[in-house]
């Protein structure tokens, strides 16, 4: 099955392998062997990605990889975001849904509902995704990243993926790559595709139905219009339905460090009735946390209620040894149920043979739930020195009447253990741990609606071609709280008297008022934020020749154009504390654990960029051709940049090409770096203390020690308008070799060192580089520091090198052609540096990381396919490298990363994930063609890690890395009526 739908003259064979016409992770059929000399033909000029200079081929200095619709349909993909995460150059990111399900960082509380592109470890940001050439909008809560989501995938005739830095053609955010969908330009006849993608296990099934249909004949009637609408569902998957979820892995170094299940375990603290550690007469250790349930004699952890089972206090905390913890990577989400409608429709109206007028409307809506454990209930006793901190802290279990029975069941529990002389006061409240069942899980529902309108003319004027277009592209999103979430200040009231019981048994519940009171308080509906993307573009472009030549036979080819565009963006929600917003909280709307992010809002920013750039193609002898290429963009309040790229091709022969490249790129700050709202926060309780660093070198405060004293100035945090641009430089060089018909290999290597990134700093580095950041130690008119300026700061970098490789070897066999084909991606290098002036960290590839990028050192897919009349199969092998589980800085528990314990079958290697997957295309009934294939055919599960919760989407597996689902099967029929 050919990849490509140009066919190749003899001469162009080793540019064309140049090109990457392979599927990286996918590894169907490759068509790379010349024509025979009665099939060459001559090709229409095209021009690719990367590139704004139409050719009479496909030979280009750039790596650029060509994805058509026949091997993505052979795969069973049904959205970009699956497709993807079968490319090997694609970064293992939390990108995808199953990635940012769970708890995410600040930054990334706006990606609900997001799948981002990650190229070359640059992060989503710095990747630029294009529809037919020309930029979206990125997704209107992150602002900052396109949704993937939004691309309208039925109606997709391939994609390219520039695998080089493009910021001397495209401008901004193309360092790490840029991907290009590509619709069909025109279509007549109706087709309608239907299909189910359904897991062995059950769970996480995908459906999806389109059409598409299109009339006029451009050539006989001068016009073309057609239409393609797609409808798509993922359905949820959760912990509960895969097995290899499990928390409770202590023999591993696995277990939840999580003390709230739907039986309360019970805190320690002043003023409680556990006024102080308890003494166990077991070796008269400290205990701080106990749950009845887990005492000598209880009913055990495991007994007392869902997904609970006892706490790994040789893993977490020795104080903690009768507490019960809880299953929640269980209860967590693996994949989010999505709800996607597109559509997108062209009219096509020749004016004349040498130029035509084009319509381009793309809509979509997609909905999701990001859906959590259910709430965590923690008590506590407001300050006495600080009364204000009771609006944050949740009323313990008193003794009343109401509550008489059950808080003398759990006293005379903890009475008949531990003892008349341990630290129990009778009648104090009861401070405890506990989740709510009966609120049912967290879930946000975010409803995005996207669209582009483009207006278009292109044509040739004499021997110049010419493209232009105004467009206008917009990303609408909300999310809401609709389940699981009460209102803080009526919850506190229930808890104060009692009526909540969170020590209840299975087979017990709480009373009828209760539930009801629940119900009443229920913040479900509420919206939690909302926010707004535009982008408005004009560009136009002009290429052709300029008439003479150098030492080649061709002639120097050039290209030059403009762009125009403004880009609009808006962040707000409700104001969590307004009376009016809900009477019910009596002046106090703050919803108890919801990511509102009341801080950051802000009203409607915008800002222009006006852009012009020239490419020359320049064929200096016949074997050998540069290209010089140039951009200067220019922005409202940050002025203007100047990005070039250098590349060249050699071809000392028909079998063998080198090339190579070296340019610059930058990235601008996105809105919400640059004007998020400012807060000012007390350093009294920020766990660091602070002298001031102008008088007391390193900022310790030392007593007795004059200009080192105790200050506490307040901390400012938001968005900083003063932000400049990231700059990158691009390196690559490769060769090709194609000694015969039959075989041939492409190795890149490549380096991308980013610089002045864009980042939040900490107190720690502030107060160590105060001759850097002295700025940023705000002072009165005395000189006294009043202020910390903790904004963002462009500061640090990364420095990424790796390797690229793709080989296929192909042949006859019983009648039918074969072919074997490796694409891999190797990651040699992946440094950061938090300062400018800092050295390079150590190497992190192949070493686990918190949040964001995971390096793998190596990643491939290797594939065999066999066609033979209406029979196509394909099986491939995806390998995803191992890595060292947690860093020596954290994520681990402390005790097994110090060596204080060390389970019995610890293993910090996390071992490779490899999986099969195998299809069948069937064309043998006249307009019907239909694909059956099997994804992870032996079904194997994610490898162990110790990677726990809160920045992933499970426990004991890494959703970076490995897909849930398991082993899934999918169909997929497209009939053609005419």
């Amino acid at each position: 099955m050919p990849t490509r739908s140009l066919p190749l003259k003899p001469s162009h064979l080793a540019a064309a392998i140049m090109l990457g016409l392979a599927v990286p992770g996918i590894g169907l059929a490759q068509d790379a062997a010349p024509d025979s000399g009665k099939n060459a033909r001559t090709l229409d000029t095209v021009t690719v990605t990367g590139s704004r200079i139409k050719r009479t081929d496909v030979e280009a200095a750039l790596p650029v990889t060509i994805i058509q619709k026949q091997e993505i349909d052979a795969q069973g993909i049904t959205s970009a975001e699956q497709l993807l995460q079968q490319l090997n150059i694609a970064t293992n990111g939390s990108d995808n849904l199953a990635s940012n399900n769970s708890i995410a960082p600040g930054e990334g509380r706006g990606n609900n509902g997001v799948s981002g592109a990650n190229l070359r470890g640059q992060g989503a940001d710095a990747t630029l995704v294009l529809l037919n050439g020309r930029r979206v909008s990125a997704h209107g809560l992150a602002g900052q990243v396109v949704d993937l989501n939004s691309i309208p995938f039925a109606a997709i005739e391939r994609v390219e993926v520039l695998r080089d830095g493009a910021s001397a053609v495209y401008g901004t955010d193309a360092i790490g790559g840029v991907i290009n969908f590509i619709t069909k330009t025109d279509y007549q006849g109706l087709s309608v595709t239907t299909g189910v993608d359904a897991t062995h296990e059950g769970g996480g099934d995908i459906y999806r139905v389109g059409m598409l249909g299109g009339v006029g004949d451009l050539d006989a009637d001068r016009w073309n219009a057609w239409l393609a609408v797609n409808y798509k569902k993922n359905e949820i998957l959760t912990g509960r339905d895969r097995d290899f979820t499990s928390s409770f892995q202590p023999e591993r170094g696995l277990s939840p460090d999580s003390r709230g299940g739907p039986f309360a375990t019970i805190g320690a603290g002043p003023g409680t009735l556990i006024n102080g550690n308890l003494i166990d007469p077991l070796d008269n250790s400290a205990q701080s946390w106990v749950n009845i349930a887990d005492l000598p004699g209880g009913i055990g952890c495991e007994n007392a209620g869902d997904l609970m089972g006892p706490y790994g206090d040789q893993i977490w905390n020795p104080a903690f040894r009768y507490a019960c913890a809880w299953d929640y990577g269980r209860a967590r989400t693996l994949q989010q149920e999505v709800e996607t409608n597109q559509a997108i429709g062209r009219f096509t109206f020749r004016i004349s043979d040498n130029h035509q007028l084009f319509v381009e409307a793309m809509g979509s809506e997609v909905e999701s739930k990001r859906r959590f454990e259910a709430l965590q209930f923690t008590t506590s006793i407001p300050s006495a020195t600080n009364p204000a901190s009771a609006a944050g802290t949740l009323n313990p279990y008193p003794l009343n009447d109401l509550t008489r029975s059950t808080y003398d069941m759990v006293y005379n529990a903890l009475l008949g253990y531990f003892g008349p002389q341990s630290n129990l006061r009778y009648g104090n409240p009861i401070a405890y741990r506990w989740r709510c069942y009966e609120c049912g899980p967290r879930e946000y529902t975010t409803t995005t609606k996207a669209s582009r309108l483009l207006l278009g003319l292109d044509g040739n004027i004499g021997s110049w071609g010419y493209t232009a277009g105004l467009s206008r592209s917009n990303s609408k999103a909300q999310s809401i709280l609709s389940n699981g979430f009460v209102f803080t200040a009526p919850l506190k009231e229930l808890m104060r008297t009692g009526q909540i019981n969170p020590f209840l048994l299975p087979g017990q519940s709480q009373s009828p008022a209760t539930l009801a009171a629940l119900e009443a308080i229920s913040a479900n509906g509420t919206e939690l934020y909302h926010g707004e993307t535009t982008t408005t573009t004009f560009d136009a472009t002009f290429n052709g020749s300029l008439g003479f030549d150098l030492w080649a036979s061709e002639p120097v080819q050039a290209a030059a154009g403009v762009e125009w565009r403004r880009e609009e963006y808006e962040f707000g929600g409700p104001a969590l504390w307004d009376t009016a917003a809900n009477p019910l909280t009596g002046g106090n709307a703050w919803i108890y654990q919801a990511a509102g992010d009341a801080s950051n809002y802000m009203t409607g920013k915008s800002r222009t960029v006006k852009a012009v750039y020239a490419e020359l193609l320049v064929p200096v002898f016949d074997s050998f051709n540069a290209t010089i290429s140039g951009r200067r963009d220019e922005y409202d309040g940050f002025g203007s940049t100047f990005n070039p790229k250098y590349s060249f091709k050699w071809q000392p022969a028909d079998w063998l090409a080198l090339r190579g490249s070296y340019s610059t790129g930058f990235k601008v700050p996105d809105f919400a770096k640059l004007f998020r709202g400012v807060t000012e926060s007390p350093s009294v309780g920020s766990g660091v203390d602070i002298a001031d660093p102008a008088s007391c070198p390193g900022g310790d405060p030392q007593a007795g020690v004059p200009g080192c004293e105790n200050i506490w100035p307040t901390i400012l945090t938001g968005g900083n308008p003063n932000l400049k641009p990231e700059e990158a430089e691009q390196r690559s060089i490769g060769f090709v070799l194609a000694p015969t018909d039959n075989f041939n290999i492409s190795v890149d290597w490549w380096e991308i060192e980013r610089l002045a990134t864009v980042r939040s700093t900490s107190l720690r580095e502030l107060k160590d580089n105060y001759g850097i950041f002295s700025e940023n130690w705000i002072r009165d008119a005395s000189g006294n520091v009043v202020q910390i300026d903790q904004r963002y700061v462009n500061t640090g970098g990364t420095l990424t090198r790796g390797i690229e490789i793709d080989a296929s070897l192909r042949g006859e066999l019983l009648g039918g052609d074969w072919r074997i084909h490796l694409n891999g991606n190797y990651l040699d290098q992946y440094k950061t540096k938090v300062l400018e002036t800092s050295p390079w960290s150590a190497n992190q590839v192949g070493k686990f990381t918190t949040w964001g990028i995971l390096p793998l050192k190596w990643k491939h897919t290797l594939g065999f396919s066999w066609a033979k009349g209406d029979w196509a199969h394909t099986l491939t092998q995806v390998y995803r490298d191992g890595y060292l589980d947690a860093p020596a800085s954290g994520y681990q528990p402390t005790r097994i990363r110090t060596g204080v314990y060390v389970p019995p079958a610890y293993d910090p290697e996390v071992e490779e994930y490899i999986t099969y997957n195998y299809s069948v295309t069937w064309t043998g009934f006249d307009k019907l063609k239909a694909t059956f294939g099997i994804r992870n055919l032996l079904n194997t599960d994610p490898p162990f890690t110790l990677a726990y919760l809160d920045y992933g989407g499970g426990s004991g597996w890494e959703p970076r890395v490995a897909d849930p689902r398991g082993r899934a099967f999918n169909l997929m029929f497209e009939y053609t009526f005419f």
